[in-house]
């Protein structure tokens, strides 16, 4: 804002009038302008401090998020390695038992996949309307019934099966050869018996449990025709392997029951060995993760609260957040589970895996030897999972603990949206006080003016007077 006062003497009264106005307005302006200005310091400050909180505690819950994951444990107490991942996948439960399994795969389950008879016509070809069933192995469980409209095609009959039966595992599509267009199904579902047929529909008529002439392998001789239908390749079949040369047979590729405590899934036929073994140094390094992530919010805390001192010890400039509460009560919020008694047999508190509360500064100290005493002395590996994400396990109370600060609208938030309401009003304020200022520096300028020209001609008149009286005088004396 440009300062109506100008520098300079008064010229009729010889005074500083532009120093008298500034000095005036300064004093009106002092107080006022200390307050905004204290209150945009601290207004700013807080801002900053909330968030730093906002993004670390977001963190903080992520990481909680992905250690308490149960469709992929980072807890698990053993780990299973094949030899060879590219023949089958392995997962160890906390109920696995340390040993090696030899792993033969003669042949993987397979689904049903089916063609039906071509239509010279393509993909637009016209299909009478009735009612298709499409039976998936011999239960009628598994029939399922597709109405078929006036006017359908090809085309229109594979979209409604996709669009009414994609979760129930089939899938349609439409492949063209020489002789046409065929509708082709296929199903997820695997294992001998799960092959699927058509029925309903004259030309959609598939017996899924016969081979598609011309389209059995290499050995096939057969010869594919426009009326050829059937089973694409092979029908369905079961997965048989060994598992250190016991015969097994399953209808399914997942394997979550055939080993206790091990899950498997098969891929191609082949041979793995499968090492299964505790998982000491995975259950530290996810504990390791859960730490760090608390540390960041503790210690972040404290550096938000804490003033810095001087040389004596004594606080000199005050932290972000110094003599603010909600710093405080996040901290008192997390440290809250950490108290609380696991639901596990012999494993209940952190203290037993070497985690414990620095009451200083409140951050964890994790004892890695005494974790792997717990590991290797006193098994407790297998209940590292249900202490940290079981049922009403750390990470669940952890993530409760703070969704009143994290969530949206939450605490965080708001206060967030106060603080940025303040610094709007602060910002008013300031408009404020600069309008009234100028107003007030004009209006004692003009006055500060009108005085100096007063006394200007006051001066004159004086000085007139004092001439008249002079020449009276000097005529006297001649």
């Amino acid at each position: 804002m440009a300062s109506p006062i100008l520098p300079g003497t008064g010229l009729g009264s010889g005074l500083d009038t532009g120093a008298i106005v500034k000095a005036l307005v300064n004093a009106d302006k002092a107080a006022k302008q200390g307050q905004i200005d204290r209150g945009t310091t601290t207004n700013t400050a807080s801002i900053s401090g909330i968030g730093t909180l906002k993004s670390l505690m977001a963190t903080f819950q992520t990481t909680l998020a992905t250690l308490g994951n149960t469709t992929e444990p980072q807890f698990n107490g053993f780990v299973a390695t094949p030899s060879d991942s590219k023949v089958l996948s392995a997962t160890a439960k906390n109920s696995a038992i340390n040993g090696v399994y030899n792993i033969k795969v003669d042949q993987i389950a397979t689904g049903s996949k089916i063609a039906s008879a071509a239509f010279k016509d393509g993909p637009k070809s016209a299909i009478t309307a009735g009612t298709l069933v499409i039976s998936v192995g011999a239960s009628p469980d598994n029939a399922y019934n597709l109405e078929v409209p006036e006017n359908a095609t090809l085309e229109s009959v594979a979209k409604s099966i996709n669009d009414k039966y994609q979760f129930s595992g089939l899938s349609a599509n439409i492949v063209t050869d020489s002789f046409g267009s065929r509708l082709v199904v296929s199903s997820s579902n695997t294992g001998s018996g799960s092959d699927i047929s058509l029925s309903g529909i004259p030309g959609l008529e598939v017996d899924g449990t016969k081979v598609m002439a011309g389209t059995g392998g290499k050995d096939d001789a057969s010869v594919a025709s426009a009326t050829s239908s059937g089973a694409v390749g092979a029908v369905a079949k079961d997965a048989k392997f060994s598992i250190d040369g016991m015969p097994i047979t399953s209808a399914s590729n997942k394997l979550d029951n055939t080993v206790s405590g091990l899950s498997m899934t098969l891929f191609t036929v082949g041979e793995s060995r499968v090492v299964v073994s505790p998982n000491n140094d995975g259950l530290k390094a996810s504990v390791q993760k859960f730490v760090d992530a608390y540390n960041a919010v503790a210690n972040a805390i404290t550096s938000l609260t804490k003033p810095s001192l001087d040389d004596d010890g004594k606080p000199t400039i005050p932290a972000a957040l110094t003599g603010d509460a909600l710093p405080r009560s996040i901290l008192a919020a997390i440290r809250g589970p950490l108290t609380e008694t696991g639901s596990g047999d012999k494993l209940t508190v952190l203290s037993q895996l070497g985690i414990t509360t620095d009451q200083k500064t409140g951050a964890l100290n994790f004892n890695t030897v005494k974790f792997d005493a717990a590991m290797n002395d006193k098994k407790l590996g297998g209940e590292v999972q249900t202490l940290f994400s079981g049922d009403n396990g750390l990470m669940s109370r952890m993530t409760k603990a703070i969704t009143p600060y994290t969530k949206t609208g939450g605490i965080l938030t708001t206060r967030s949206d106060d603080l940025n309401k303040a610094k709007t009003k602060l910002a008013n304020d300031q408009l404020a006080l600069d309008r009234r200022i100028e107003s007030l520096t004009a209006m004692l300028t003009k006055k500060y003016n009108d005085m100096d020209t007063l006394v200007g001609k006051l001066k004159a008149t004086a000085s007139n007077i004092t001439s008249m009286f002079d020449a009276m005088n000097a005529q006297k004396k001649g």
